[in-house]
């Protein structure tokens, strides 16, 4: 079980959280534009490393904020949280 940092209500059990995918992911700037095929890429196309990853959580059973987290996916340890718009040195 991984106890998750909230960055507003502090350390709490993961039931209270959804994963949200991959952290840092660009929106389209303009998605009329692009072609189906990197449409395609930007819905369903993610990183999957080995190591420190920063991810999307969602407090849903608590404040319903947005935040990010590094996680290393190897051994789920992880490695702080921060919130969005932020970017850490640690965060890929």
């Amino acid at each position: 079980m991984l106890l998750i940092r909230c960055p507003w209500c502090g350390e709490r059990d993961e039931v209270e959280f959804r994963y949200g995918g991959a952290a840092h992911v660009a929106y389209p700037a303009n998605p009329d534009a692009i072609s189906d095929a990197d449409w395609s890429r930007y819905l369903f196309y993610r990183p999957n490393p080995h190591g420190p990853f920063a991810e999307r959580w969602v407090h849903a059973a608590g404040c319903r904020r947005w935040f990010n987290v590094v996680r290393d996916t190897s051994t789920h340890a992880l490695t702080g949280s921060y919130l969005p718009g932020e970017r850490p040195e640690h965060a890929r």
